[in-house]
């Protein structure tokens, strides 16, 4: 099944990422998805219609209402329909599925609550313009690497309409531009919780205070299983991923070995499933991979989606970095697409400017003075030296994987195409007042995810809720 990566909530407000779903076909997953199948159109059965329900169950259980919020309806299509992706994503994840009873229970709320959250948004007066939504399809394709056109393609592929993604689009951005009112101005952060999160770092190793706040980058390999294989398929494939690991074990190249056996739905980013704290892993990742060093591998450990191989990219306390960070000089060339520059033409630009670069037939800084739409252009696009987490994700996963003197591949970001180069890079100690700041940072994020959730369950308490026949 193809799937749709949504990002508008990560760039609107940080505890938003949280609840990022909408993916397409590449590694980027979240456990809230959310369909971007049409809800509306449908053809509705009458609720109180005893006939209706005899002679057409099989349409009621495709288009009946289930509930109501103040005055829309939530439909069987819309619950069965998110059902399926988030049992999907759990399985992709290594993780058991619920009871099917409550994990629709739960989905149910969900959709209750968002569409509580939005029609608080439509009352409330906030407004978004028709280039906020084009920035978040760009910024959609961008996160799955594809160009615009290519998005389109796969959407109308899958059967969903265009004008209706941008439409659910709009409604995130709404949403969340609610949150961002509402719910940022009460989160405050003091100088004495900096000082007790400092102090909690602070704690002996191996005590179950740092097991809690571990930080990992897991790449994966993913040989899947047919969900009604034979007990002579599921050996056979059990068999694959052992020689999968074995090649591993022998030293070659996991991205190469992630691109040639894993399933598709994880090869993206070299199958890396990113920095995240180990209760957002499956605990049999986690158990598995705990107690081995960077570059260390497991597997393959068994899942209800397969069989899994890991390798440790990195390690860390969450929270707050070391006391010592990896410090990067970097300078790119941007370029942003317009009527006159389409997303390919810019791409093909800078792919002529590396070519140049490389033969020495040009000069990276002079090319970025002439041609990059940024500000650090008169600095030949020279951006200083920069701590993790200062860019934007997908550029600083491309900046990462480059050594000195290495210029990538053009690159597209929510900002247009870049062609990065890093300088050199050099190991730091943090000042006691950038800790302060990082830590100050990790609070309010925190605070605000907690504030949300708060604000989340009042709006959900305020709306009129009516619910007609249980989800099929």
């Amino acid at each position: 099944m193809t799937k749709y990566c949504l990002f508008v909530r990560c760039f609107l407000a940080r505890p938003l990422a949280a609840t990022l779903a909408l993916l397409l076909a590449g590694p980027m997953m979240g456990a809230q998805a959310q369909s971007l199948r049409a809800s509306s159109g449908l053809r509705l059965s009458n609720p109180s219609s005893a006939a209706g329900r005899g002679t057409a169950a099989a349409t009621q259980q495709a288009d009946f209402i289930v509930a109501v919020v103040n005055s829309e309806p939530i439909t069987n299509t819309e619950v069965r329909t998110k059902l399926m992706r988030t049992e999907q994503q759990l399985l992709q994840r290594g993780e058991a599925l619920p009871p099917r009873s409550e994990l629709t229970r739960q989905i149910l709320e969900r959709l209750i609550s968002d569409k509580a959250q939005l029609q608080l948004a439509r009352e409330s007066g906030v407004r978004v313009e028709d280039s906020a939504v084009d920035a978040g399809v760009q910024e959609v394709a961008s996160q799955n690497k594809i160009s615009v056109d290519e998005l389109r393609r796969r959407l109308k592929a899958d059967g969903i309409d265009y004008n209706q993604f941008r439409s659910e689009l709009h409604d995130e951005l709404l949403v969340s531009r609610l949150r961002q009112r509402e719910v940022e101005p009460r989160v405050k952060v003091t100088e004495q919780e900096i000082d007790q999160f400092l102090r909690d770092q602070e704690g002996p190793a191996g005590s179950a205070s740092e097991l809690s706040s571990l930080a990992l980058n897991l790449a994966e390999i993913l040989v899947a299983v047919p969900e009604n294989a034979t007990p002579e398929q599921v050996a056979a494939l059990q068999a694959k991923a052992q020689q999968v690991m074995e090649r591993a074990r022998a030293g070659a190249d996991f991205t190469a070995l992630v691109n040639e056996f894993s399933s598709a739905s994880v090869r993206g980013n070299g199958g890396q499933m990113g920095l995240r704290t180990a209760d957002r892993y499956p605990t049999l990742f986690v158990d598995a991979t705990r107690n081995l060093p960077v570059g260390g591998l497991a597997g393959p450990l068994r899942s209800g989606a397969g069989f899994h191989i890991l390798k440790v990219i990195e390690k860390r306390k969450a929270g707050m970095p070391g006391l010592t960070i990896t410090q990067t000089h970097v300078r790119h060339i941007l370029l942003r697409t317009t009527p006159q520059l389409s997303e390919a033409a810019a791409v093909a630009k800078l792919a002529d400017f590396k070519k140049r670069i490389l033969a020495g037939q040009a000069d990276f800084a002079t090319l970025a003075r002439e041609n990059s739409v940024d500000g650090s252009a008169k600095e030949g696009g020279d951006l200083g030296w920069a701590n993790p987490g200062m860019f934007v994700p997908e550029f600083e996963t491309v900046m990462n994987s480059l050594g000195p003197n290495d210029i990538s591949d053009p690159l597209v970001s929510r900002f247009g195409v870049h062609l990065i180069q890093v300088l050199e890079r050099r190991q730091t100690r943090l000042s006691e007042q950038e800790q302060r700041e990082m830590a100050r940072s990790v609070l309010h994020d925190k605070k605000l995810e907690e504030a949300y959730a708060l604000w989340a369950q009042d709006v959900r308490g305020r709306a009129y809720v009516e619910f007609r026949d249980p989800p099929q």
